[in-house]
């Protein structure tokens, strides 16, 4: 559709959605949050798709809500509130979910990318957590970016509000990588072509086993985790993956052409 502004492709095993509302920076609209659930829906309950990828078109990655829409609006009214659902559907999604920004991001942006499983910055992109700049608070976005970051950072960037660059991104641990312009495309499929080689349900659970609170009795720890692994070892899954290992073969959930 022409004016569509979130687009969706699968490829391989590998769905990419794509941000195009570049008039806007890529700005969280009514239009886009509800095309953005729509396709992480379809990526979601589609067994063919392995590993997503949200990506953008134009320079800038995702500069947050959207202030025009949001201004005159009541408390009950904003876009915000069903922005939780959105993040909520990237950071529980049993497939590996892969941000990919040849631009800065913004505010609800650095939400999108926090609540990704890796992310794949230029080294040319900035980010800010400007909300108290504007007099509001960085609440929603807080529960998917304070896991990802150090606390000293966040307490500095959440308060001031100051731009950093893809760098210290890094270094604090809101990206995984900051490439150069040229090598952003096989940063992206380095990781996208190692996550699928692995089992769906295997990282499925990998991915709830990381996210899940741990009880403080290291022994009620082991006995989950070994239940969880003999499960797995035991599984259709895992009984395939040993038979290729051991057969010098691919496993059966391998996209053609890896």
């Amino acid at each position: 559709m022409a004016d569509e502004l979130v687009h969706y492709e699968v490829r391989r095993g590998i769905a990419t959605i794509t941000l195009d509302s570049p008039r806007n920076r890529n700005a969280l609209s009514a239009q886009l949050r509800a095309e953005l659930t729509g396709h992480l829906d379809t990526a979601i309950a589609d067994d063919g798709v392995r590993v997503v990828v949200l990506g953008h078109t134009g320079p800038v990655f995702c500069s947050g809500m959207d202030l025009k829409e949001a201004g005159g609006a009541g408390a009950d009214q904003q876009g915000v509130n069903e922005f939780p659902a959105i993040l909520e559907r990237l950071w529980t999604s049993p497939k590996p979910v892969v941000a990919k920004l040849a631009g800065p991001a913004r505010a609800g942006g650095v939400g999108l990318v926090a609540a990704c499983d890796i992310a794949v910055a230029v080294d040319t992109a900035t980010f800010a957590f400007s909300e108290v700049r504007i007099g509001v608070v960085p609440a929603v976005i807080s529960v998917t970016v304070l896991p990802r970051l150090l606390p000293r950072a966040a307490h500095e960037l959440f308060l001031t509000g100051e731009t950093f660059d893809a760098r210290r991104a890094e270094e604090i641990g809101l990206v995984n990588a900051a490439v150069a312009a040229d090598a952003l495309d096989a940063e992206v499929d380095r990781y996208t072509d190692m996550l699928a080689l692995g089992g769906p349900n295997a990282l499925a659970a990998t991915k709830r086993m990381l996210q899940e609170p741990r009880s403080t009795n290291l022994g009620e720890v082991f006995a989950d985790m070994l239940e969880l692994s003999a499960r797995h070892f035991g599984g259709p899954e895992g009984q395939e993956g040993i038979a290729a290992f051991v057969g010098k073969r691919k496993p059966s959930w391998v996209p053609a052409g890896d």
